[in-house]
């Protein structure tokens, strides 16, 4: 959240969009999550899961 707080501020807003959590979700989650050997022996990495959430998690309105 502070992340998508501070890229509001540098594009000149004093809110957050959507856009601001999507655009962060990569660098900040990438090295934090951890998938079991399983799920890379079958070739799905870190930035696939992280793909596949933003793709279904649906914006609020």
């Amino acid at each position: 959240m502070k992340c998508s707080k501070a890229r509001a501020a540098i594009l000149g807003r004093n809110y957050v969009t959507p856009d601001d959590v999507k655009e962060l979700c990569t660098p900040v989650l990438n090295h934090r999550l951890m998938l079991k050997p399983e799920t890379e022996l079958e070739g799905i990495n870190v930035q696939q899961v992280i793909n596949r959430v933003l793709d279904e998690v649906d914006v609020p309105i």
